[in-house]
Parts: structure tokens; sequence; C-alpha cells
């Protein structure tokens, strides 16, 4: 029986979904483990109650996605992008509240119209890193049509660069800095902030 402990690492029961979704499809999922609890840490750092509903792209077992909850971001606030069926129905489980969209990310238009409510925030989860730049840009695209215009972008990667391509920043008129490192994440991970140039 799968339970939670708020004290442990990760929500018991993670694993073995993930290893499911890695072995059915090893590209889409692109880690070796479920994040960890430090690096929800750092990726949800600058995000707070005040911060206004929050978008999460790839929540998988919803480790950002309880980090966010711990920064005080009300459930409701909260929509999760995930096209995997198999964390999908992990997610509706664990955050009944929250809105949940299956849909891939680079069609974000389909589901949540530019129209709607701007998000404070957007916190990725996704493998940039293994993704045609197409894809890369039109998930940055979708993602910052649906920003605020001081919102940011919060993306980790397992590289020792930013996931995001310079020609896809430049086009798009973003910026991105690391914000940090996480040793302990397995493999290590750092964590990028991008944002629109006219308000760095």
């Amino acid at each position: 029986m799968r339970t939670y402990d708020p004290s442990t690492r990760r929500e018991r029961g993670d694993l073995l979904p993930f290893l499911r979704a890695w072995a059915s499809n090893p590209l889409r999922v692109a880690a070796l483990a479920p994040s960890s609890v430090e690096l929800g840490r750092l990726i949800t750092r600058d995000i707070s109650s005040a911060t206004g509903p929050v978008l999460e792209l790839g929540p998988g077992t919803g480790i950002f996605t309880r980090a966010l909850l711990a920064r005080g971001v009300a459930e409701e606030n909260l929509t999760l992008v995930e096209l995997g069926d198999e964390f999908a129905e992990m997610l509706e489980l664990r955050f009944p509240r929250a809105r949940l969209v299956r849909v891939d990310a680079a069609r974000l238009g389909r589901a949540l119209p530019a129209s709607g409510d701007p998000f404070g925030a957007v916190v990725s989860g996704l493998p940039l890193l293994s993704m045609p730049p197409r894809k890369v840009h039109a998930i940055l695209k979708g993602a910052f049509d649906r920003l605020r215009p001081d919102g940011a972008y919060y993306q980790f990667t397992y590289g020792v660069r930013c996931p995001v391509a310079a020609p896809i920043l430049q086009k798009l008129d973003l910026s991105a800095v690391r914000i940090g490192t996480v040793l302990k994440n397995v493999p290590p991970a750092g964590v990028y902030r991008v944002t629109r140039r006219s308000g760095d």
C-alpha cells in the first residue's frame, strides 16, 4: 500500500511508476531516477504564495508539485501539464484540487488559451535536451505567451549549459541565468531561470 510521509525524501511508490514510464519511453522521461527533494527546493526557491497561479510542465511523480505546495502555492493555483498516462493518473490522486491538463507541452494553445489568467511562474521538469529545437521553441513560446510580464520560467538540466539553445533565447527575446546546482540529485542537476530580456 502506498503511503505518504512528508518528512521522507520521496513519496513511497514513486520509483516503480517512474521505472515503468522510463521503460516504455526512455526519451520522454530522460532521467535515471525521480528528481530529489533538494532539486525541488532549488527550482521553487523564488516562488511563494504571492507568485499567483503556477504552471508546471512535466510534473511526473509530483516532486516539484509538492515543493510548490511547501512554498505556499495553493493547490487550486496549480496547473499541471502531463502527457504520460501513468503519471497523470498518479497526479490526479495526489493533487485532486490542481488543474490537470493531459496535453503535449508543445501544444499548450489547445488547452490553455493565452487570453486566460496569466501565470506568475512556470516550473519545468521536461527533458529539453532530448527534444528537437523546434519543439523546445514551441514549449518556451507557449509558456511565455501565458506568463505575466514579470514572470519567470524555471528549468532544470543535467547538462553543463542552459538546455535552451542561444538561438532560441534570442529569437524569443529571452535571457537565462543558472541559479544553482544540486549535487545530491541523481545525476547532479542545475536550475536555470529564464525571463524576458525587457524584464532583466
